[in-house]
């Protein structure tokens, strides 16, 4: 029962993946079952890391609703455009007050969203840390893994929340001003189609620094690179991946778009799915699909770098992006220099509870120490059939098949010199 409980709080802190009835081939295929797989296994962990989001977000988010409503309280307290000189009170021709008001607000927001950044990156620091452990399928504590998220991302969260916000403010304030001038001054001709020249730009200027600031978060959580860098390849990994990065960014801001539709039931459904997941929900989809494009063509090139991760590859070897790449060159070359081994030349069946070892009581008999040995034979005599029932899978042939080559390799050439003298086989791993 002690060890039961022990087993129970071990899952508990370090989750499925670290606990010893993991087994990698409970892995899934590819990224869209590895989502589903966290969604699902994980949803508590999730909500959790959301909420711990959310709380360093309030800031951003209030001076969000503050602008909402100081544009509906403006909508109600002034009478725009040119009173006819019925009703009371007569109120003189409002041209122009509405862009001026606009601009005020606009700079109310912009500007509170440049100050509250620096707290909002904190959150997004320790939400992007955790989430990116699932994808990569490591256990995880998710209060110590947040704050120490925060500890080793904090300063790329701010730069990437800092670099949106500014150009939001100047893009945001640009729009506004030349709104505002096309109405006061009446421009008409090439100077009003300059002027919406000029806005048409900073809206797309806007929306291509939100997507490569989606992609400094997970630049930011996987590499270390310097400020330029980041934005550079950002820029460089939007454009490439532009269609991809259009649709998984769409997807992942899903929960957010509910508040475009104005109604109280999607606002309703909004505010619901935001208080639970909506954050962590669109990080995990990101670094999600971002860790495949990693693997495709950024971790190959990376010496020593992990390709693969949270995937497994069901003939068993690991999961490369092509048979020329480094990752399988550097793959092979220590896979013949360090000889065949045991536990990868045979199946070995892995752990589960469909067997497990009699523990003897406290005070036994010899029928207990005969449950004992027969519980241990069960456990051999199922090894043994597994490994007989997989002996023919393509991962042991294919790697048994490469050391058999090798050794004829050497045979041909030890008989094609002449030489008598008997040969060594490779040393086996573990002997």
């Amino acid at each position: 029962m002690a060890q039961q409980k022990k087993g129970l709080i071990t899952r508990l802190l370090e989750g499925k993946e670290k606990s010893e009835e993991y087994a990698r081939s409970t892995l899934p295929t590819n990224r869209w079952q590895l989502f589903w797989d966290i969604f699902k296994g994980n949803f508590g962990k999730i909500v959790t890391v959301n909420l711990l989001t959310l709380i360093f977000f309030i800031p951003m988010i209030v001076v969000i609703v503050f602008y909402l409503m100081l544009v509906e309280s403006n909508g109600i307290l002034y009478p725009f455009g040119a009173n006819l000189g019925i009703g009371y009170p007569v109120s003189p021709n409002q041209q122009g007050m509405m862009e001026l008001l606009a601009v005020q607000n606009s700079f109310i927001l912009f500007a509170g969203i440049v100050l509250t950044a620096f707290i909002a990156a904190i959150g997004l620091a320790g939400g992007m840390y955790v989430v990116r452990n699932m994808v990569w399928t490591e256990g995880i504590f998710v209060s110590n893994d947040f704050w120490r998220g925060i500890r080793l991302n904090y300063k790329n969260a701010l730069q990437t929340v800092l670099t949106f916000a500014v150009a939001l403010l100047l893009c945001g304030m640009m729009i506004q001003f030349a709104e505002f001038s096309i109405v006061m001054q009446g421009l008409t001709g090439w100077r009003l189609t300059l002027m919406r020249i000029s806005q048409g730009t900073s809206y797309v200027f806007i929306i291509v620094l939100a997507m490569m600031s989606f992609w400094m978060i997970a630049l930011g959580v996987n590499y270390k690179f310097t400020y330029l860098n980041m934005l550079r390849n950002s820029f460089l990994l939007t454009i490439g991946t532009l269609p991809q990065t259009i649709f998984f960014g769409v997807l992942a801001l899903l929960p957010f778009a509910l508040f475009l539709i104005n109604q109280t039931m999607f606002i309703m459904a909004a505010v619901i799915v935001v208080l639970l997941f909506g954050f962590s929900y669109a990080l995990l989809v990101w670094l999600d699909f971002t860790q495949w494009v990693f693997d495709k063509y950024i971790n190959p090139k990376i010496q020593g770098a992990k390709v693969g991760r949270g995937i497994y590859n069901k003939d068993g070897s690991p999961t490369l992006t092509g048979d020329d790449s480094a990752a399988a060159i550097e793959y092979q070359r220590t896979l013949l220099a360090h000889g065949k081994s045991r536990l990868v030349a045979r199946p070995i069946k892995p752990i589960d509870d469909s067997l497990q070892v009699y523990e003897l009581p406290g005070s036994f008999t010899r029928e207990d120490l005969k449950r004992l040995r027969e519980s241990k034979q069960n456990i051999i005599e199922d090894s043994e059939a597994y490994a007989e029932e997989h002996k023919n899978d393509l991962r042991y042939v294919e790697y048994n098949k490469q050391f058999e080559e090798r050794e004829r390799a050497l045979q041909d050439e030890v008989d094609k010199n002449g030489k008598k003298k008997k040969r060594k086989p490779p040393k086996m791993l573990g002997e």
